[in-house]
């Protein structure tokens, strides 16, 4: 297990607990949820969509799940600190020695740390686009 699958775990749980016991409906599909390094580094380590897209299913603003979400994401032993940027992006910054303890895991992995059966034995079909090589690429050119 990496470690967006260990916080994608603990995001389900929160939601679950605020379900409970908080403003949430029980049952939310958190499908469309996604866990990912933030696209600038200096936003933290791990960033989230979640309040984006409960905001529908939950009939709560954006920021609002974000802000709940966020203090609970606060309370577990591994974050140092949690961002809500935006209209409800959730950035999370880990503890230096829980980075350094990945490094533990993948060197333990025998060289299969980020190997995927995804797609194995599908068919693909990849195809090259022919372009003016002036003039900027556009979904036209396909």
């Amino acid at each position: 297990m990496n470690i967006f699958d260990t916080y994608a775990g603990a995001l389900t749980d929160i939601i679950t607990s605020l379900g409970e016991v908080g403003p949430f409906p029980k049952a939310l599909d958190l499908s469309n949820v996604t866990i990912e390094p933030p696209r600038d580094a200096s936003h933290g380590d791990i960033s989230t969509n979640i309040a984006l897209v409960l905001t529908k299913q939950a009939r709560m603003k954006p920021r609002d799940i974000a802000d709940l979400v966020a203090a609970e994401l606060g309370k577990i032993d591994s974050v140092e600190k949690v961002d809500v940027a935006g209209p409800g992006f959730i950035n999370i910054s880990l503890k230096t020695d829980v980075i350094q303890s990945q490094v533990g895991n993948i060197l333990k992995s025998d060289g299969q740390y980020g190997r995927s059966d995804v797609g194995n034995r599908e068919k693909v079909n990849v195809e090259y686009v022919s372009v003016n090589p002036t003039g900027p690429l556009h979904v036209g050119h396909c």
